[in-house]
């Protein structure tokens, strides 16, 4: 495939689309806004993808009105599924929006956490112009839901008085390079921040809600005019011990102590149910089978929406879980569900996937993480642990791998989403949506075209988060 790598070709290309916008064209745009050595180009591709896709009717927008009604008790029987696409991500996402009009569904959300957008080298930029190219493509029309996922606090640089300075910095300067691109939904989490040592469950909290309620003015002052910013927060961090009522109720007591009457805080809130980020390798490389506390989400919601007025409860670290439990999560009143690792265990364990291809990602691994291994590891585990940060170095590669092989790959997923998005009850969930969420043309945002060059103090230390 060829990139663009001059303005005035890409223009001319532009121009001879017509009013149904070629897919051929669509496809251009995408690569010369991903790979393009031309930075003329890629800015000037990613935002016709903007274009495009607002003329079509396909608009970057807030989920804040449906959880609202979630919160009014208005909306009930699903759990809004929220997708990391770490690699491929203009053809997984183009096959979740084919999902999406096969069974009528409108609340899905695409997100990528802070450290993906490190290990996978996608920018906010770059990674809402493939959902949006992917809109265009499939002829998608309705709101599309565009989230920053753990937008965490290192634990480790908060130590000191100017490690904190500069991590608060790195995350505000996300923050606005995120709102450029139209994430409109963003999780703020500071729950690495919490401190078990201290004395009471505010004392634990206290950093927490500290760091939420400043981050959650930040993006506030900043969000675009007509647009309210879905903002999540995090109380316990995910793989550790089974969130509390007194902890929800300590942090969302600071929290809107904090922000006063006047501004509106979170719409929904993480808790840990005895999940993990990934799912735990065994020595043979399988995962271990995790047990869910369904208690805790329904216990967690139900509270959020009797005396805080939020939606309710987000489950972290479901992807890996065993088919037969995604039934569960609408039943147990879970508002929001994140789904990640086991779409990349199924691009990186296909068939289809090129076996060359998986023989160097694996050799890579050994290469640049061998400082990660630990003592006792097997091989699988190690590799299990480190394949997602080929994701950046062969984005290329399997952006360009075989069409046979790709297919296989992105068929078999297609079929995973549509399984997820049934179980958790979102299949035909469109007419709610679009009567809650209506389409508005907000103010046009200056676009983090040239993210590239923020990204140096915005990215998080990979084994943090995800």
């Amino acid at each position: 495939m060829m990139v663009h790598d001059s303005l005035q070709s890409l223009q001319n290309s532009i121009r001879t689309g017509s009013g149904n916008v070629r897919k051929g064209l669509v496809d251009e745009l995408i690569y010369t806004a991903v790979f393009s050595s031309d930075s003329a180009a890629k800015s000037e591709s990613r935002r016709q993808i903007h274009l495009l896709a607002r003329k079509q009717g396909a608009m970057a927008s807030s989920i804040t009105p449906l959880y609202d009604a979630s919160a009014r008790g208005e909306v009930r029987g699903f759990t809004v599924p929220a997708f990391n696409i770490r690699g491929l991500t203009y053809d997984l996402a183009r096959a979740l929006f084919r999902v999406a009009q096969k069974h009528d569904a409108g609340a899905f959300v695409f997100e990528i956490a802070r450290s993906e957008i490190g290990y996978t080298e996608q920018r906010p930029a770059e990674y809402a112009a493939c959902v949006l190219a992917a809109a265009i493509r499939e002829g998608f029309q309705g709101p599309v839901f565009i989230q920053g996922d753990h937008f965490q606090a290192s634990a480790k640089k908060w130590a000191t008085a100017e490690g904190k300075a500069a991590e608060m910095k790195a995350i505000e300067s996300l923050i606005d390079e995120a709102l450029a691109a139209e994430f409109y939904n963003i999780d703020i989490d500071t729950s690495t921040l919490v401190d078990l040592s201290l004395p009471t469950r505010e004392e634990q909290q206290r950093a927490n809600y500290e760091s939420t309620a400043h981050l959650a003015r930040y993006i506030r002052e900043r969000q675009p005019k007509g647009i309210e910013i879905s903002i999540g927060g995090e109380i316990g961090e995910v793989g550790k011990y089974n969130t509390t009522p007194d902890e929800l109720r300590a942090y969302m007591d600071g929290l809107d102590r904090l922000l006063g009457k006047d501004l509106r805080g979170i719409s929904k809130i993480s808790v840990q149910t005895g999940t993990s980020h990934g799912g735990v390798p065994l020595p043979d490389g399988t995962i271990a089978q995790a047990k869910i506390d369904f208690n805790v989400l329904r216990e967690t919601t139900r509270i959020g929406r009797a005396e805080y007025g939020i939606a309710g409860a987000v489950q972290h670290g479901a992807s890996t879980l065993p088919e037969s439990v995604f039934n569960r999560f609408p039943e147990a009143d879970a508002v929001e569900i994140h789904l990640a690792t086991g779409f990349q265990n199924m691009t990186f364990d296909s068939p289809g996937f090129p076996a060359g291809m998986k023989s160097e990602i694996a050799a890579w691994c050994q290469q640049n993480c061998a400082d990660e291994r630990k003592s006792g590891e097997t091989g699988e585990q190690f590799i299990y642990k480190t394949r997602k940060k080929a994701y950046g170095p062969f984005k290329r590669r399997m952006w360009e791998m075989d069409d046979t092989a790709k297919q296989q790959i992105v068929s078999e997923i297609e079929a995973k989403f549509a399984f997820l998005m049934e179980k958790l009850g979102v299949f035909g969930s469109r007419n709610v949506v679009n009567e809650h969420v209506p389409v508005s043309q907000s103010d046009l945002p200056a676009y983090a075209a040239a993210s590239e060059e923020l990204s140096a103090m915005a990215t998080v230390d990979p084994n943090e988060g995800e």
